[in-house]
């Protein structure tokens, strides 16, 4: 289900009971910025619906650590 970060607010009891059934998809500006799912879920089928969302191009952690520095890094 998606649902819109204003609608999720104003009804959180009602969604809090339909994630039980299904996933709850919030976003904000058009753009899906949660996932709602419940507790009791399988944690294989989770680990599941993640794979492939991480492009596989061979790099190292520390060169994903580099990367993700140098994002952060400010020009002096």
């Amino acid at each position: 289900m998606l649902v819109t970060a204003t609608e999720f607010k104003s009804n959180i009891g009602r969604y809090l009971s339909l994630v039980s059934t299904e996933d709850i998809f919030i976003t904000k500006n058009g753009k899906t910025v949660a996932r709602l799912s419940s507790a009791k879920q399988n944690k294989v089928d989770i680990i599941k619906s993640l794979l492939g969302s991480v492009p596989d191009g061979g790099t190292t952690l520390e060169q994903t650590k580099a990367e993700r520095r140098a994002r952060y890094e400010t020009a002096d």
